[in-house]
């Protein structure tokens, strides 16, 4: 079996799929951080390709970012200033080739998430 990593982001204060929202993918190594891809959720909340495909996947530490705060102000959520949840970085290994899903549940006052199937 490969490897490959994918997300799905909803926005759970409107009930819907988080479109337009910009995702950052990074690598650990020794606490650097190693920038490798950006990419935009679709109308679905997902990106169009695998976050990580099976070609690029190796076990090890990640960073997912998810530009909230944008994706709230372009939503029309009511602004603050600042806002209390603006970058969400998730950070976790992946220790064996399988398929890794990390969803977003969103809202503006809170965020969960888990390892998806």
């Amino acid at each position: 079996m490969t490897g490959y990593l994918t997300t799905h982001v909803l926005d759970t204060a409107r009930g819907c799929p988080a479109q337009g929202l910009k995702i950052e993918l990074y690598r650990i190594e020794d606490e650097a951080r190693r920038h490798l891809k950006t990419l935009v959720t679709n109308d679905d909340g997902r990106t169009d390709e695998q976050i990580l495909p099976a070609e690029a996947f190796e076990t090890g530490v990640y960073e997912l970012v998810f530009h909230a705060g944008a994706y709230l102000d372009a939503s029309g959520t009511p602004p603050e200033d600042p806002r209390f949840l603006d970058v969400i970085p998730i950070r976790f290994g992946m220790s064996e080739a399988s398929h890794y899903h990390v969803p977003l549940l969103l809202s503006p006052f809170g965020y969960s998430t888990y390892r998806g199937s």
